[in-house]
């Protein structure tokens, strides 16, 4: 081989014995041993990785892992695929299973992003949304079997930011007793705290940017499904032809954040509990929303499907509303301003002003989210540092 030659081409792999942790395969694509192999995995015949938009080592490894912790202890055999995001988990799989005509029902406390999502790019295209009470099964029934052209319920498996819950179970069970494919946003929770495969759902979406990852240094999501004819079929297919898949390093990102899950999980919760008490006590505070109080309207349903502690969001709506809010967020010192959530450290947010700014104030007021609510993605720091910083702002 000439000298242009070798600083071209590929030399053989050099590796002896298998690497400790995940590698990135930061390749394109992949080469084939001959044009036989080459039409065999192109053709499905045989199994193999053709062009990282499909498929990529790294990327499958964490979907796989992720899986898995979805899937331990439910019977349950899932199949799963990463995205470049959260938000493109939710809109690749409803363009992968809805059609025009077709309407998702859902809940008015969504996150803010996703009510955009639904409202202005599915809209368009011919998916719309009916928004109602999850809690009202009577409602919900009818909503269903008034309208044949409900295909999809979805909903978060704790609203954000009002951190309400919904009967999983239940509106699953409606759900299926009526043709409907159920979806759960699971990101609040993650699969140490909650595995909706466990209630009979048949989609689970993560943003895998917030506690899987939860470093905050990656953007990704994942989808997950039971049925893996459907999931290969539909969702591959518009995964990989809209271009919505996982990057490699992304992945490997949230690989490693992923072995600290269950400890962090633990430390947030733990700590997020301690702060809703003091909160609740505190005279500035008109209400805190966290699900491990028993003032929280859905405490008992809370305690029923959560495991091993009630997550690290909450928020508290604070006297004074707009103007009490803002104030509040500038004093802030020590916790970070941030859009975001489920990182080690501490994070705060104004949905009035940031997450729910282009939501109507007519439904985020119908919703629990005035304009003096304030969310919290309560870290993994010492409970009294985060404390002293939110007493001293609302000093």
């Amino acid at each position: 081989m000439k000298f242009t030659s070798i600083c071209v081409h590929e030399l053989a792999e050099k590796r002896t014995t298998r690497p400790h942790t995940l590698p990135i395969y930061a390749t394109s694509s992949f080469d084939f041993e001959n044009i036989d192999q080459g039409m065999d995995i192109f053709s499905g015949k045989e199994a193999g990785h053709l062009y990282s938009r499909f498929a990529n080592p790294t990327v499958d490894a964490v979907a796989d892992k992720i899986t898995a912790l979805e899937s331990y202890g439910t019977g349950v055999e899932a199949h799963a695929y990463m995205t470049s995001s959260g938000m493109a988990a939710i809109s690749t799989l409803m363009l992968a299973v809805l059609k025009t005509g077709d309407k998702i029902l859902t809940q008015g406390n969504l996150y803010g992003g996703t009510t955009e999502l639904f409202l202005k790019v599915l809209a368009p295209l011919g998916i719309e949304t009916v928004f109602v009470n999850l809690k009202d099964e009577k409602a919900v029934i009818e909503a269903i079997q008034n309208d044949p052209s409900v295909k999809m319920l979805y909903f978060e498996s704790l609203a954000n930011p009002s951190l309400a819950c919904v009967d999983i179970a239940r509106l699953t069970d409606i759900g299926h007793d009526n043709g409907l494919l159920v979806t759960i946003d699971n990101t609040f929770t993650t699969p140490y705290l909650l595995q909706p495969f466990a209630f009979g759902v048949d989609f689970v979406i993560h943003s895998t940017t917030k506690y899987i990852n939860g470093h905050g240094t990656s953007t990704s999501g994942i989808i997950l499904g039971k049925d893996k004819a459907l999931m290969k079929e539909k969702v591959f297919t518009a995964m990989k032809l809209t271009g919505t898949n996982c990057s490699p390093f992304e992945a490997w990102l949230t690989y490693n954040g992923l072995k600290t899950m269950p400890l962090r999980m633990c430390q947030h919760s733990e700590n997020a509990l301690r702060i809703a008490e003091t909160l609740e006590q505190h005279p500035s505070v008109l209400k805190v929303n966290y699900p491990g109080l028993p003032s929280h309207p859905d405490h008992e349903l809370a305690k029923k499907q959560l495991k091993n502690g009630f997550s690290g969001m909450l928020s508290f709506e604070l006297k004074g509303g707009l103007e009490a809010g803002l104030n509040f967020m500038r004093k802030i010192k020590f916790c970070s301003l941030a859009p975001t959530m489920g990182d080690a450290d501490t994070l705060i947010l104004h949905p009035a002003s940031m997450s729910h700014l282009r939501i109507a104030r007519e439904v985020r007021l119908a919703n629990g989210i005035t304009d003096g609510l304030i969310r919290l993605s309560i870290g993994i720091e010492d409970a009294d540092d985060i404390l002293a910083d939110l007493l001293q702002a609302m000093s």
